[in-house]
């Protein structure tokens, strides 16, 4: 009996994590789209955020990134900074 190998098409996961991380960057930054609303929105993202940061970067480089987006998504004034750009940035371009 011969066992017949299926081929699995590779995830090309940089792609998919520079997409999702411009996408989350920019739910980040809606809030500056509505003045008075926009900090209860960056109180119920900030956990979301990093939450998500987390789960999408694992090991230490997620720990951190969720913690750092997390402070700048609940602060006000400097939820405009990409932090899932610059974790994907680091990931991919500065680490390897």
């Amino acid at each position: 009996m011969t066992k017949e190998v299926t081929a699995e098409p590779v995830k090309d996961t940089k792609s998919r994590d520079l997409i999702l991380s411009l996408i989350f960057d920019g739910i980040g930054m809606v809030s500056y789209l509505i003045p008075f609303l926009g900090a209860v929105t960056d109180v119920i993202w900030a956990p979301i955020a990093g939450l998500i940061l987390m789960r999408m970067y694992k090991g230490t480089v997620g720990t951190v990134g969720g913690f750092m987006v997390f402070i700048e998504e609940i602060l006000p004034g400097i939820d405009f900074i990409p932090t899932f750009t610059i974790t994907w940035i680091y990931t991919y371009l500065i680490k390897k």
